[in-house]
Order: structure tokens, then C-alpha cells, then sequence
């Protein structure tokens, strides 16, 4: 088996197949952190508006996808689900083993990806929608000739928009349930404890805006204090205080086995929907 070569981290050249707002996330965070100037980030899209938005920060926009694999090293096809076998199969001639290709298309299984390029020199990344705010829960898995390298080089480009793991492939259903689903959820509670801030008497911008910071507040314990979620909800519930009153409530309602069903049902949906 030829050992593919490996991609030069200080001089590689990023191109994007799909102008989107993932691709650009992406994009201006590689940038912004100084992994990749925008002077080596190269794509391609066909309305004005798109091309002036990664025009304004520096990127190379080509005419044609073709333009882009041409002049890039690492190609990440950030095209919606339902194309991109169409999209790659196309640009296949082009895709040589020497380039290192990467998909953030949901539910797109390697061994399909690898198929339709002609070789496995793939990284498949599972990103998230806070990618816009720098702070994405991405999960990767390699493709069967992407080398250890290929996998450091690609979690310090999705390292750029947030925190990275890896894991195993069939692991992805699962990840989708979570961290993929998972803003929704959290955007629902985030509602729930304003109305509930509301019902209680409290203007409607303050108590959106307590309960926004409020739950980054918590969730920045949970990462940075390295403790168990509940050892954390202890120090704040006193004996006979207001809290344990209220955790109370949630758990005659059921809202743990609520979100636990929640995670399992976006896990079944998306593990039916790759069956396709």
C-alpha cells in the first residue's frame, strides 16, 4: 500500500466545496486563530453575495469546484447530504490520493464517501451549529488511509471553531442524538426557565437574558471544574431551600428521562435516516 505523503502543516492549502455558513464558520476560524491564513483558503460559489462574503475576509473564490481541488491539499466537502455523492463522483478524476478530503455531511457513512472519490483518504467530522460562535462539538473519525497526522492536522482545523474528539464511526448515530440535536434541546430549556422566570413575575428581557448566562454559567462549571454534573447541582441545593424545591418538581415531571429519550430518539432517527 503507498504511504500517502504527508500535507505540509505550515504551507497546505484549504479549499471548500460548499460556500455555506458551516464552510465559512470554519473559514474565519482557522483564520482567526491563525492556523491557516485566508491567503491559502480557497472556494467556489455561484451567487455574488456568498463570493463577497469569503472575498471579505481574504479567501481565493473560484469560479468552479474543479478550480478548488486543483489548487488545495485539504478538500472539505461541506455540501448538503443529498448531494454529495453527486458532488464528489463529479470531481473524482481530480480527487488524487495525495489530497487529503474531508466530509461534515450528516449521515454520509465513510465507506460511501470513499467509494465515490475513488480512495480512503478521508476524514469524516460530525460538527455542531455553535460552530458560529466558536464553540462547536465536533466528533471524527479516519477514513482507512488517513494517517494519524491527517487526523492532528484536521482536529486542529476543527479545533479553531470549538473542542474536538474522536471516536469510532458507528459511534456517529449516537453523537447526532446528542451534540448534533443537542442546541435544540438546549434552546428549549433556555425558553422554558424564561417563561418560567416570566410566570414568576420577571420583565421578559431579563428573564431571557438570566436564563441565557445561566446556563452558560453551568455549563462552563461542568467543563473547566472537572466535576460530576451532580456533585454540582448538590452545592447549589441546600437542605429545604428553593432549589431542591425546584429540582423536585423536574423530576416528578420526568425531565431527565425526558432528555434521555430525546438523545435516543434523534439517535434512532438518524441511524434510520443512513439506511437510505
Amino acid at each position: 500500500m503507498t504511504i500517502p505523503i504527508p500535507i505540509p502543516a505550515d504551507s497546505f492549502k484549504l479549499g471548500f466545496i460548499g460556500a455555506g455558513n458551516m464552510a465559512e464558520c470554519i473559514a474565519r476560524g482557522v483564520v482567526k486563530s491563525g492556523i491557516v491564513p485566508a491567503s491559502r483558503i480557497r472556494t467556489a460559489h455561484r451567487y455574488v453575495d456568498r463570493k463577497k462574503v469569503f472575498s471579505s475576509f481574504g479567501v481565493q473564490v473560484f469560479d468552479t469546484n474543479e478550480q478548488v481541488v486543483a489548487d488545495s491539499d485539504v478538500i472539505v466537502f461541506s455540501v448538503k447530504p443529498q448531494i454529495v455523492r453527486e458532488v464528489v463522483s463529479q470531481l473524482r478524476p481530480l480527487l488524487t490520493k495525495q489530497k487529503l478530503l474531508v466530509s461534515i455531511a450528516a449521515g454520509v457513512k465513510l465507506v460511501d464517501l470513499q467509494e465515490w472519490a475513488g480512495h480512503s483518504r478521508f476524514v469524516r467530522v460530525m460538527p455542531n451549529t455553535p460552530a458560529a460562535v466558536g464553540q462547536a462539538a465536533s466528533v471524527m473519525s479516519l477514513g482507512e488511509t488517513a494517517t494519524e497526522e491527517d487526523g492532528d492536522l484536521i482536529a486542529s482545523l476543527f479545533g479553531a471553531i470549538g473542542k474536538t474528539w474522536r471516536a469510532d464511526e458507528k459511534l456517529f448515530d449516537a453523537v447526532t442524538g446528542l451534540s448534533g440535536s443537542g442546541p435544540a434541546y438546549i434552546y428549549l430549556t433556555i425558553e422554558a426557565l424564561a417563561d418560567g422566570g416570566v410566570a414568576a413575575g420577571l420583565p421578559r428581557d431579563l428573564a431571557l437574558g438570566l436564563a441565557s448566562q445561566t446556563v452558560l454559567g453551568a455549563a462552563a462549571m461542568a467543563v473547566n471544574t472537572g466535576k460530576h454534573p451532580g456533585q454540582l447541582k448538590d452545592a447549589v441545593a441546600s437542605p429545604g431551600g428553593t432549589t431542591i424545591a425546584g429540582i423536585h418538581e423536574m423530576e416528578k415531571g420526568g425531565f431527565r428521562g425526558i432528555l434521555m429519550n430525546s438523545v435516543v430518539a434523534a439517535s434512532n432517527r438518524s441511524r434510520e435516516m443512513s439506511k437510505r
